[in-house]
């Protein structure tokens, strides 16, 4: 994603792999419910600066990036770890993450591309999958916990970004034509809210013989804000329920001030890639469909690039008014609503916790506070970190600190419910039935599922199931439910978007564990032997 440049942007470059086994290819999708509460009802449209639901409630996207499928991997980074992909998820959500922006190159969506660096042992059920259906079931998932989805063309091919939104070998028509797949694909699931459009278009070229991303020079081969319009009204005609974010450039003349000339007067001022929006107001980006624009700068800290403001002698008194300059204008003068794409640092210089604390609390705390995507949940980015470690599991204390007070859980996140509690829980009429499967095992663990019934007469809610392992056998992770252990005993407590089991429904509980392969033993449901 991003590695700095002398010239006063952000290069990007955030490919890191790593071993895994193998994927194959095919094609299905299944729409999710629609998403409630944090993100709110159906579809999202804009109002002034605010995001709205279908009912008009103001809606603030808390997310968090989750990169890979830009890379050569073609799918999620992570899936080579020992935490499922669905525990990832859960985590995600529970730590107050509400949207899943989700980065791809056109590699990853050709006919035959395959998925690879993924743990077939852990996840068992993506084997032989290709990268879109992976990607249709971290939908589906995802939706079903109230999360939304913000698809990002990160990258023309996994090689590495551009600064124009098309290549010598990625034609604008293709990129054009893969949106329109993808807003065919998931019409009708409002878990998916829409495009990002293209990732961090920037300057390239010393002026006056510029050949990057402009915005608003009028020339139609270089002009981001032209061609954010061709390709927005493009996937608006296909799917009209779509928001369309769209980010900045980096220098509004799309190349590079002769910074060794020693002549400062006539240099531009330019930001991170994908962060000046300084010209949105005079030159905005003109959609078919009303109510559909989002802008979405990208900001950094020093671990990215150390720029000239970070060492002013104001600093951070310095900052809004940077921010102002940029983009947070489109915010205060109420033209549009501000969804900051990537934000991140490593946190290794101490100027960086401060640029993190002012940036938070520039954005404004509650439901009317601009939206974001924090870059990133993965640790493997080269010049940010993670909110993950390196384990994919543990999760950085000291970033997640920061964010917590701005994030705003989806219903069934497990974080703060601004819900009230829950009915008090029931015991099955009836009793239940349960059958467990060992869906895989290795030395030193297991994968398995166990499938409750409740066959009394009338609802648990909300159910809880309890199971017992023999000494020696540990939970490693689970999903489908909140499973935790105590002892020999584990419980797996309905999470608050399933919190109801029906007479007569089943639940599946999945696990990976620790010790030799064992079922559960003595299985419950609300205290009912099954």
């Amino acid at each position: 994603m991003h590695r700095p440049t002398a010239l006063g942007g952000a290069l990007t470059a955030l490919a890191t792999a790593a071993a895994g086994v193998l994927v194959a290819a095919a094609v299905s999708t299944s729409p999710a419910a629609a998403a409630v509460g944090g993100t709110g009802i159906g579809y999202l449209r804009t109002s002034g600066n605010k995001i709205v639901d279908s009912t008009g409630a103001t809606v603030r996207l808390t997310g968090i990036n989750w990169f890979g499928m830009e890379t050569d991997n073609k799918t999620f980074h992570g899936l080579w770890s020992s935490n499922p992909w669905r525990g990832q998820l859960d985590k995600m959500a529970s730590l107050g993450y509400n949207t899943l922006r989700i980065p791809y190159s056109n590699d990853a969506l050709k006919p035959g591309a395959t998925a690879s660096g993924i743990n077939d042992y852990v996840n068992p059920d993506l084997v032989g999958l290709s990268p879109l259906q992976i990607l249709d079931k971290v939908i589906d998932y995802a939706g079903g916990k109230g999360m939304r989805v913000i698809l990002d063309r990160h990258r023309p091919t996994a090689a590495g970004q551009s600064a124009l939104w098309y290549t010598s070998t990625v034609s604008e028509a293709t990129w054009i034509n893969d949106w329109k797949m993808l807003a065919q694909r998931y019409a009708g699931n409002p878990t998916v809210i829409g495009a990002d459009l293209h990732n961090e278009p920037h300057a390239e070229g010393t002026n006056p013989a510029a050949t990057g991303a402009c915005w608003g020079c009028g020339d139609t081969a270089r002009d981001w804000r032209l061609a954010a319009e061709r390709a927005g009204n493009a996937i608006l005609g296909v799917q009209p329920n779509w928001l369309i974010f769209v980010e900045g450039v980096s220098c509004p003349s799309g190349g590079l001030s002769n910074v060794w000339d020693g002549d400062t007067s006539n240099d531009e001022d330019c930001g991170w890639w994908g962060g000046n929006l300084t010209r949105a107001k005079d030159f905005p980006v003109r959609l078919n469909v009303a109510n559909r624009l989002v802008y979405s700068p990208h900001e950094y800290a020093t671990s990215v690039y150390r720029q000239a403001w970070f060492d002013a002698p104001d600093y951070p008194a310095n900052l809004p008014a940077i921010w102002d300059k940029y983009w947070g204008y489109l915010h205060k003068q109420n033209i549009a609503p501000i969804m900051m794409g990537e934000f991140g640092s490593t946190l290794a210089d101490p100027k960086d916790k401060v640029w993190l604390e002012n940036l938070m609390a520039y954005t404004g705390t509650g439901v009317n506070g601009m939206s974001f995507t924090y870059w990133s949940w993965n640790p493997n980015s080269g010049d940010t970190g993670g909110i993950a470690l390196d384990d994919w599991t543990s999760i950085n204390t000291t970033k997640q600190a920061i964010l917590q007070p701005y994030l705003i859980p989806p219903v069934g996140g497990g974080g703060p419910s601004p819900t009230t509690p829950g009915p008090t829980p029931t015991t099955p009429t009836g009793g239940c039935t349960a059958t467990y499967k060992q869906v895989n095992a290795w030395q030193g663990g297991f994968q398995g599922e166990l499938t409750v019934k409740n066959t009394g007469t009338a609802a648990v809610n909300p159910w809880s199931v309890t199971w017992a392992w023999p000494s020696g056998v540990s939970l490693a992770s689970g999903w489908n439910a909140t499973v935790t252990q105590s002892g020999s005993t584990v419980t797996a407590a309905a999470p608050d978007w399933s919190r109801s089991l029906a007479a007569g429904a089943s639940v599946t509980i999945g696990f990976t564990a620790n010790g030799a392969a064992s079922a559960p033993g003595t299985v419950k449901l609300n205290g009912t032997a099954c």
